[in-house]
């Protein structure tokens, strides 16, 4: 994991991360590793907590998320509802 993508990944973050809390369903947006089966990867990606997994048809248009945004990698996690203890 370098320095370089992590800082990338922080700055793309900032950038979309407005637009990403208003979409319908998203708790949280933040840059860890991608997880994959549930095993991470290693990757450095832009994550984005919904309360549940939702199939992209059951989504309006402006709901989804991007696969990629300024060319680096999205994961959609699910992790339920988030609140301060």
């Amino acid at each position: 994991m370098s320095s370089e993508a992590m800082q990338r990944a922080l700055a793309v973050k900032r950038r979309h991360e407005q637009e990403l809390m208003r979409k319908a369903n998203v708790v949280a947006v933040g840059v860890g590793l991608r997880s994959r089966a549930g095993t991470l990867t290693g990757e450095i990606c832009i994550v984005v907590s919904v309360r549940r997994k939702v199939p992209a048809a059951d989504l309006s248009p402006a709901d989804r998320i991007p696969a990629v945004l300024d060319g680096v990698p999205v994961d959609v996690q699910a992790t339920g509802e988030i609140t301060a203890l």
